[in-house]
């Protein structure tokens, strides 16, 4: 894939009309559907019909299944994300037409005009925490425009646009895309190595994060994780670029600390304590307006999904929430009605006394954050059932080891063979290297039709099953209670 060049935003009535390759994901859908609330001529296509596809046909897309240079029509201006390949007849077709060819994200920069952005990055917790910054906005009137990476639960849709000021946007740094943007306030969640096919080193790819600072407006905000080794280095680096610094966390240093963290089922609280270590808003001990309170004084969160990385990233959707001037109890308030985003420990249902959830953990670190999470759900009497899609055969041989450390955390463990995504296959890199780095075993089900059946005849009343992947494993959570539902009895050798 590799990385993408930075360009300068086109201001949006200068596109005409947008043809997006690609439509049907959710970064794009979310763009054309902000283009079309504007007043965008939108169309697209994608490789196949979908929901997505008939949603924004219904909000007034032009919309194909497949490719085909004619589909460009009289498009202005065509808008494609990394996963596009030259080879596509649509791109291919613009290019000779000497169309301008945008990356989704210097499309997005164009919706961003005008309007204060608080973009969200890091390695992990981007779609979370945009999530979190979204909905404390809309519950408390803001009305903000904002952009995920996934759908959020509780309108439905990843993306929309508003009438408010603020427009919030998940920045992914995964291409360096992320460099586009120019925020007023930045989120940065951790720094951890990641994307190597892209970046090539670790060195590269924690310096596009300073570069990501370097965006952001003089004297704007950042809020970031006081915990992290990563981005404790990057927020070192943001002082000397004069920005305000904001830190949260488990550590004794943040600005705003977490401590009392108690999961219970799907559900977690914890306490979030404001000090003087590092807000720009607190002076010589007394606090000015938009803090909301004393220094040490407490806020009881409670959040409605679980894990300890859940309250972390809850925490720095309430600092940026306190730091924009809405009150602490507000902005705990709001977050209690956050009931998740798709793919994100998301509930599938339930079969024969088996629950199982989705999640779109693709790291090893966010393995081991989700099956940490997935025990507190299960409780003392349930096992954990891990089904992993290893994504991307450079990944998977990069991470095979550390896949496996962290799958050994759950009961079980089911490996599917390698989602190809963009990439071609790599010689000897299959699912198998993850299955077998897993401490005690794993059982390596490398077709994708055989998976349900193995993991119906592993699952026993009161276990919990966690499917995990950024691939087409999130289809396989209700063929799986299907499955049991079939058996009548989940269990061992059923």
């Amino acid at each position: 894939m590799g990385l993408i060049t930075p360009t300068e935003p086109v201001a949006l009535g200068e596109l005409g009309r947008v043809h997006f390759i690609g439509i049907g994901g959710a970064g794009m859908s979310g763009i054309a559907r902000i283009m079309l609330a504007r007043g965008t001529a939108v169309s697209g296509s994608d490789s196949a019909s979908s929901a997505t596809l008939d949603e924004l046909a219904g909000l007034g897309a032009r919309v194909h299944a497949g490719h085909a240079a004619g589909q460009l029509a009289d498009a202005d201006t065509v808008v494609v994300s990394s996963a596009i390949r030259e080879s596509n007849p649509e791109l291919a077709e613009a290019r000779r037409r000497g169309l301008r060819v945008l990356h989704r994200a210097a499309a997005l920069a164009s919706l961003m005009a005008g309007r204060r952005v608080i973009a969200v990055t890091g390695t992990h917790g981007k779609t979370t925490t945009t999530s979190m910054i979204t909905t404390v906005l809309l519950e408390t009137g803001a009305g903000p425009a904002y952009a995920i990476g996934g759908v959020l639960a509780a309108t439905g849709a990843g993306a929309a646009d508003g009438a408010g000021e603020y427009f919030v946007a998940e920045a992914d740094e995964s291409d360096g895309s992320f460099l586009m943007y120019a925020p007023d306030v930045a989120v940065v969640t951790n720094v951890e190595a990641d994307h190597l096919d892209n970046y090539g080193t670790e060195q590269a790819y924690r310096e596009s994060f300073r570069g990501f600072l370097g965006k952001v407006t003089p004297g704007g905000l950042l809020v970031t994780s006081a915990d992290d080794p990563g981005t404790t280095e990057l927020a070192g680096h943001a002082r000397e670029l004069g920005l305000r610094v904001i830190t949260y966390g488990t550590s004794a240093t943040a600005g705003y600390r977490v401590t009392n963290v108690t999961a219970s089922g799907m559900e977690t609280t914890f306490l979030v304590t404001t000090g003087l270590v590092t807000t720009g808003l607190v002076t010589t001990g007394q606090v000015t307006a938009g803090t909301g309170g004393a220094p040490g004084r407490g806020t009881a969160v409670r959040l409605g999904v679980p894990g300890q990385h859940n309250a972390l990233n809850a925490a720095a959707a309430f600092a940026v929430a306190v730091e924009l001037g809405i009150e602490p109890a507000r902005a705990a308030s709001a977050l209690a009605s956050y009931r998740g985003a798709a793919r994100r420990l998301e509930p599938k249902g339930e079969a024969g006394g088996v629950r199982v959830l989705d999640s779109y953990a693709h790291h090893p670190t966010e393995l081991a954050a989700d099956l940490r999470a997935a025990r507190e759900v299960a409780g003392g009497a349930g096992r954990v059932i891990a089904v992993f899609q290893p994504h991307l055969y450079s990944r998977t041989r990069i991470f095979a080891a550390a896949f496996g450390a962290a799958l050994g955390l759950a009961d079980e463990a089911v490996v599917l063979d390698v989602y190809a995504a963009r990439e071609d296959p790599e010689p000897g890199v299959t699912g198998r290297l993850v299955a077998d780095a897993v401490p005690g075993g794993a059982h390596y089900v490398a077709d994708f039709a055989d998976v349900p059946k193995a993991v119906a005849a592993l699952a026993a009343p009161g276990d919990l099953v966690l499917t995990m992947g950024a691939g087409d494993i999130t289809l396989m959570g209700p063929l799986v209670l299907a499955e049991i539902a079939g058996l009548g009895q989940a269990g061992p050798g059923a």
